[in-house]
């Protein structure tokens, strides 16, 4: 496989940094060439074959993540474009595609709700739909070869007023590392091949 990725990410305290370079190093053991950068640093993508998006959920998809897909909507429909979204709870509603775009579940993330026909307000919150259409609809003429959804880390040290309470009182998050690498491992080794197939 060859061709050159950016890999850019929006983090919160750097584990979304570290799963970045994991899917960066997995992706270049089969030749191609990745570049990671985080979006606050990335201004343009050319000389990129694909592109490589990646963030957590606080309160939704990372704020600076969000502004960088509605910024860059243009040029991110001119190229294979692929997701991931770092959390730590996750209702599991059983799609496998959201808007036609096919998504990779850590099988260690979350589980199903408890009466599918009725889900409370925290599984509302934290369902596949609910973290992935309104990452779809911010860039309506970018459509992801894949989603990756993976377990994240939480330290609530780290969160700003709105989003500790958030997530503590509403989704009740436990700290902790989440991160399953070999389900990242995993994802990055075959969306590499995905992104590339054309270049």
């Amino acid at each position: 496989m060859t061709g050159k990725i950016l890999l850019t990410y929006a983090t919160m305290s750097g584990s979304t940094a570290e799963v970045a370079d994991a899917i960066a190093r997995k992706i270049q053991e089969s030749g191609a060439e990745v570049t990671v950068r985080p979006m606050t640093d990335v201004t343009d993508f050319s000389g990129y074959d694909a592109v490589i998006l990646g963030g957590p959920m606080v309160v939704g998809w990372h704020r600076g993540a969000m502004k960088f897909v509605a910024r860059h909507a243009a040029a991110l429909s001119k190229v294979p474009v692929a997701c991931f979204i770092t959390s730590i709870e996750l209702t599991n509603t059983g799609e496998d595609a959201i808007g036609g775009v096919p998504l990779t579940i850590d099988p260690n993330l979350g589980g199903p709700p408890k009466n599918p026909g009725k889900l409370s307000f925290k599984e509302k919150q934290t369902c596949l739909d609910a973290y992935v259409s309104p990452i779809l609809k911010k860039a309506s003429g970018v459509k992801p070869v894949s989603i990756g959804l993976f377990g994240g880390k939480l330290d609530y040290s780290v969160l700003n007023p709105l989003a500790w309470l958030f997530v503590r009182f509403i989704i009740r998050g436990k700290a902790g590392d989440y991160r399953n690498w070999d389900a990242i491992n995993a994802w990055a080794a075959s969306v590499g091949d995905q992104l590339l197939s054309g270049a």
